[in-house]
């Protein structure tokens, strides 16, 4: 019976979703999305908490969003606004209809550099008002670290504030006019002298003047609550400014008028170096008076890398502005001077000064991880003291997390008294949650004696709301109470905030995941092998929804080139959250929700570096389509590309290049060609070498050949030559190499790595490394291809005599197409031959250098996650170099050729994202090649952009920055691209040849030596 009416309930549910969704539908004229993945997209912001919501809705404009509270005003249906989603409070989440601002309410209607103000809708993104405002002299004072998506509805709802408050405020300063729906439908025009008050707004407070004027704290950063003290006649009875920091629960913005600050005309950066945050804590005050910019903190816990940084465990970004650079550059000096640091720089550069910046902003996701890599989260993110007071404050706060046993590393806006901070809470047990709320009731009445407020930038939310009557009083709740019924009285906007709010421990995101790990395929090294902990990296921060993209970042290609937030690093890993919950999502692997969400990811890793918490989106997707096809069909694409090393050692041994070549250029076989591999119609098939580079390496005369062995000089193949020598010597006696590196203990042998593009593809790339690399004084052999018939030896042993005579030919290979399709048993079989092959060079300490960025990566990352428990696995990532790496390793005393022409082009997205491009960029600077490669990914990306279904996507990925780039450049400049797709890609959309680095410098070496005849 108790089923019967579980059954009833949820059919009577299902009828008014459809009967709400169908009605929606016929009221506006945005996107109206009840679906499973529009419900998902959106159950999380960027805290602690998950609501699944009934639907979402992109209004088209304020008639849109009258429509849509007239409607859910009927049914009794909960309405909440979202903008960038980046709320850490909970706030930007709830369980009715939830009103997406991104995709349409987000222009810029004007500018006015005459009264500087400009006219916004909510869902501009603050960026675009700031590239707006810039011709003009003109910026936006607050300025979140999420300012790449942040938008301004979403700012003015939690009165947001950001680094440069010191000197311009929070949003609320910030704010002339707003134009606001209440739930019952009345448009107000909001301003100052009760301007759009609803009715008895104004009487409320006139009522309450004496609680208005002395029960609210003064300090810069008071954003928790309502700001009913803006309502008092000294204070302009400002309903617009009363109506910042609202949380969405007293109406629905439509239009803001904003204020804009002159923005200096120079700026300087003084970053200074202290023992510890507590002592930059207490210096920060003291600068105050000097009239800074930005007085911002951290501490040396949060800094990947402290390069560019002075001396010290704790730093304070102090930034000055002026008339020139000379100014800027004084009043920074000054600041240094009068500041007792262990160490400061002064910064004027603008690109140095944006380096140092972002180490700052990607404190919020850096700080979700501690230093030994367990995890943080927010729920006291953002709490303010009065600035005199913030060092005393953070000795209690450092006690308080002694006391109960947690960690967090506070940084922040030290000028105004405000840190953020992720502790370590356990929000999966029950025993984790009760102290963390015993921590949060505690840490509240620490807050409030040291005369704080409970949120200093985030808002309240769910997170604090219920803690406000221990700042505030239940008096002055219960008058927030009243203002709340007085704008909302049917509590229909985002209910559980502010008022009557939910308990701070329940609906946390994290008790939805299930109980025990998943059975996954790669090993999560760094989420103790749990797909779980893995997917819970990402907080939401939302750095992969930039849409403009300066410097070499990759991430992601995919959101840039659709807007789609299913597109996005953080939607795929909400779809990824959910099908673990199993709520909405209910099919788990199978889901075709998450299948087509991850189908237009690239997999380029460039989350893996660029977003703040590593979240690896290539490796989820790999994983999951593992699952999703366990035991099924698999597309074609999969087995035509997936496949791709299989099919060209075939078409290399039966000797059928030029025939395929000649079928592939006849157009009608082509089509049909590509229909049946599931490739993309618009792409040219890219023609295969009639000679490989192995080929070609065996070809070569003797005296040439300075890596090769006896063996190999006999004809017998590289297999032979790897396995004599020093790389054979090394197995008898394995303790001579310890404590060795590999130029010390194998000389200058190094084994070129003939990946699948190299091979069959481009081979003149291989051929030009060894020139290059024999050049430097290195001696190149390739790798081992006879496989004993019992596998490797495995022993360190010597290789007995019969071994070869029983061997069986074999290729090493990275594994990269399985993997990206997620054929992953194939390719754990693949690497473990790969292995097998590799152990003489692997006792060897032979270092492999691998020409292919995307190979490379594979080595380096995919092979020891997806065989953990395999240590030949570990040594042979260690063992891999990039070209330029071995040059600088091997061959520290080679000069290369001048070359002295400018270069453009693209970093792989997987250099940028795995192996790093600094030697890169240290060999091109001595070969006189001048300019920077542009970030961004090509949108080839492999097998990706030639499976059908793609191209657009793939062809507006390359148009981001890299087709730009090359039509930009002067006509001398040479188009460099040491990946094979990135070279296809320009050559199948901008008819121009891209070069390896290789081939760049071996063809400067002919010609020195022509020259030199």
């Amino acid at each position: 019976m108790t089923d019967l009416r579980g059954r009833a309930s949820r059919a009577g549910r299902a009828t008014d979703l459809s009967g709400l969704e169908a009605e929606l539908r016929r009221a506006v004229r945005g996107e109206v999305g009840f679906d499973v993945t529009s419900r998902a997209l959106v159950t999380m912001d960027a805290s602690n908490y998950r609501r699944v919501p009934l639907g979402v809705v992109a209004p088209a404009d304020a008639d849109d969003v009258a429509a849509v509270l007239e409607v859910c005003r009927a049914r009794g249906v909960p309405v909440v606004a979202r903008g960038g989603g980046t709320s850490i409070a909970g706030q930007a989440t709830g369980t009715g209809v939830v009103l997406d601002f991104t995709r349409h309410m987000n222009g810029l209607i004007s500018i006015d550099p005459d009264t500087r103000t400009a006219v916004v809708q909510p869902g501009l993104v603050l960026d675009r008002l700031q590239e707006a405002a810039a011709p003009h002299g003109l910026r936006f004072g607050p300025d979140p670290s999420t300012h790449s998506r942040c938008t301004l509805g979403g700012m003015i709802g939690n009165n947001s504030c950001g680094s440069h408050s010191v000197a311009w405020g929070t949003t609320a300063d910030s704010v002339r006019e707003l134009s606001v729906l209440t739930a019952r439908g009345r448009r107000l025009r909001l301003g100052q002298d009760w301007a759009g008050a609803p009715e008895g707004l104004r009487e409320l407070a006139e009522g309450e003047l004496a609680r208005l004027r002395t029960g609210f704290p003064e300090l810069p950063r008071r954003i928790s609550g309502y700001a009913l003290d803006a309502l008092l006649p000294e204070k302009g009875a400002d309903v617009a400014r009363s109506f910042c920091g609202s949380e969405g629960t007293l109406g629905i913005l439509t239009e803001a008028v904003v204020r804009l600050v002159e923005a200096p005309r120079a700026r300087a950066l003084a970053v200074l170096g202290y023992g510890d945050e507590s002592a930059a804590a207490e210096a920060a005050a003291g600068l105050l008076p000097l009239g800074p910019l930005t007085v911002e903190g951290m501490a040396a816990d949060l800094v990947r890398s402290p390069a560019g940084l002075p001396k010290g465990g704790a730093w304070l970004f102090v930034e000055t502005g002026g008339e020139s650079a000379g100014e800027a550059r004084a009043r920074a000096e000054e600041i240094v001077r009068t500041a007792d640091v262990v160490d400061a720089i002064v910064v004027t550069d603008p690109a140095a000064q944006r380096t140092l910046w972002r180490i700052r902003e990607d404190a919020s996701g850096t700080a979700t991880r501690m230093a030994d890599g367990s995890e943080a989260w927010p729920g006291w993110e953002d709490c303010a003291v009065p600035p005199v007071r913030l060092g005393a404050y953070l000795r209690d706060f450092r006690a308080l997390l002694s006391a109960h046993g947690l960690r967090g590393t506070p940084y922040g806006h030290f000028g105004d008294g405000c840190i953020h901070v992720r502790i370590d809470f356990d929000l999966l047990t029950e025993a984790g949650v009760g102290r963390f709320r015993r921590f949060s009731e505690e840490l509240a009445d620490l807050v409030v004696a040291h005369g704080g407020s409970l949120s200093g930038e985030h808002g309240d939310g769910q997170a604090r709301a219920e803690l406000l009557p221990r700042m505030y009083g239940a008096e002055t709740v219960r008058l927030f109470e009243r203002a709340k019924a007085l704008w909302d009285p049917d509590d229909l906007l985002n209910p559980g905030m502010l008022v009557r709010p939910a308990p701070l421990d329940t609906n946390l995101r994290f008790s939805a995941l299930p109980a025990k790990p998943v059975d996954v395929a790669f090993g999560y090294p760094a989420d103790g092998g749990d797909f779980r902990a893995a997917v819970r990296r990402c907080v939401g921060v939302a750095k992969c929804r930039t849409t403009t993209v300066t410097g070499p970042s990759v991430m992601c290609p995919s959101f840039r080139a659709t807007g789609e937030e299913e597109h996005s690093t953080r939607g795929r890993a909400r779809l990824l959250h959910e099908m673990l919950a199993g709520e909405l999502i209910t099919d788990g692997w199978r889901s075709t929700e998450v299948r087509d969400a991850l189908d237009l990811c690239l997999s380029c890793k460039g989350c893996r570096s660029d977003c703040p918490v590593g979240v690896d989106m290539a490796t989820y997707k790999a994983e999951f389509l593992h699952h999703h096809y366990a035991g099924r069909r698999r597309p074609a694409a999969h087995h035509s590309m997936g496949r791709l090393p299989e099919w060209l050692r075939w078409t290399a041994r039966t000797h059928t290049a030029p025939l395929l070549n000649a079928l592939a250029s006849l157009r009608p076989l082509a089509a049909v060609g590509k229909r049946l591999a599931g490739i993309a119609p618009e792409r040219e098939i890219p023609r295969l070498a009639t000679r490989t580079f192995t080929a070609w390496w065996r070809g070569r005369e003797p005296a040439q050949a300075t890596g090769r062995g006896p063996a190999e000089a006999a004809g017998r193949g590289p297999a032979e030559a790897a396995g004599r020598g020093r790389v054979e010597a090394a197995g008898r006696e394995p303790a001579e190499a310890a404590g060795r590196g590999p130029a010390e203990a194998t000389g200058d042998l190094v084994v070129l790595w003939p990946d699948t593009f190299t091979e069959h593809l481009s081979p003149p790339v291989g051929q030009a490394a060894v020139r290059v690399l024999e050049a430097a004084g290195l001696r190149v052999t390739l790798p081992p291809t006879l496989l004993p018939r019992g596998g490797a030896l495995g022993t360190g042993r010597p290789r007995p005599a019969t071994a070869l005579l029983t061997a069986r030919r074999a290729r090493v290979c990275c594994g990269l197409t399985y993997v990206s399709t997620g054929q992953l048993d194939r390719a754990r079989t693949v690497l473990r031959r790969t292995l097998d092959l590799m152990e003489p060079v692997l006792r060897a300490r032979v270092p492999v250098v691998v020409l292919e960025p995307s190979c490379a990566a594979a080595l380096r990352t995919d092979l020891p996650e997806l065989l953990p428990d395999d240590p030949r696995a570990a040594e042979l990532s260690a063992a891999v170099l990039t070209f330029a790496e071995a040059l600088e390793r091997l061959a520290p005393h080679w000069t290369p050729p001048a070359v002295n022409r400018p270069v453009a082009g693209q970093t792989h997205c997987h250099q940028h994202a795995v192996l790093g491009d600094t030697p890169d960029r240290r060999l091109r600077e001595a070969a006189g090649l001048t300019g920077e490669l542009s970030g961004g990914c090509c949108g080839l990306a492999g097998n990706f952009g030639f499976e059908k279904g793609h191209f657009e996507v793939s062809k507006a990925c390359a148009e981001d920055q890299l087709l730009p780039s090359v039509r930009e450049a002067p006509e001398e400049t040479l188009i460099l691209a040491d990946g094979f797709s990135c070279r296809t890609q320009l050559e199948q959309l901008a008819g121009v040849r891209g070069r390896h680095l290789a081939e760049v410098l071996a063809q400067a070496l002919e010609k020195e030596a022509e020259e030199s005849k």
